[in-house]
């Protein structure tokens, strides 16, 4: 009985494990072949379906035009009439005030000096003037510049006197300089201090001004 038994539930587990391939050789083929023929027939419907696109609006109608209406020409208006002033405002002008006219000084020249007249003509030298006594004593040694004799200068002078109606020298000028500045004023001064003259005469013996030349040689000292 056992044995029996074993053997029975060996065939049912060997019927049970064909059954189960048999259901899954036939699952897989279900839904492999229910897939592909889903796929077709997708595609045929994506092929096949056609999309209507919606009809576009209709255009709108143009507004109607509007209504003539008759041109009325606007109303003539007519100006306001022009009134006269009776009195009309006074014309202003107004003026300029002329500006005072600018003085402007005139230099008036004086008239030119009347000429001196002319001097009175010398009158004629009957006794020209004399020296008094020996005018060399007075140019010397006594009275040589020291500052010329300190710069070693010596020379000539001529000068030219002129001598009053009291034979004394009133003024000197140098004709011919010694090239020494100090040996020149010595020379005027010392003639106008003390040389004296006898004064020039005219015709009628009336002592007069007169000139006179002086020549003068200055020579070093010697120590």
């Amino acid at each position: 009985m056992a044995y029996s038994d074993q053997k029975m539930s060996g065939g049912k587990i060997g019927a049970l494990v064909i059954v189960a391939l048999i259901h899954i050789a036939l699952g897989y083929a279900f839904v492999t072949g229910l897939a592909t023929n889903f796929v077709k027939k997708q595609v045929e419907k994506l092929n096949t379906f056609d999309v209507e696109e919606p009809p576009p609006p209709p255009p709108d109608e143009p507004p109607p035009p509007p209504p003539d209406v008759p041109m009325t020409p606007p109303p003539v208006v007519s100006p306001p009439p022009i009134v006269q002033n009776p009195n009309p405002p006074p014309v202003t002008v107004a003026t300029v005030p002329t500006p005072p006219p600018v003085y402007v000084p005139t230099t008036v020249v004086a008239p030119p000096a009347p000429p001196a007249p002319p001097a009175p003509p010398a009158p004629a030298v009957s006794k020209a003037a004399g020296l008094k006594g020996n005018p060399g004593q007075f140019f010397g040694a006594d009275n040589y510049p020291p500052s010329a004799i300190r710069a070693g200068e010596q020379g000539r002078v001529v000068a030219k006197l002129t001598v009053g109606t009291d034979g004394r020298v009133s003024d000197c000028a140098v004709t011919t300089s010694s090239n020494s500045s100090a040996l020149d004023q010595a020379t005027c001064r010392i003639a106008k201090a003390r040389v004296r003259f006898s004064p020039a005469q005219d015709a009628a013996g009336n002592p007069i001004a007169s000139s006179y030349t002086l020549p003068v040689r200055w020579v070093l000292p010697e120590n």
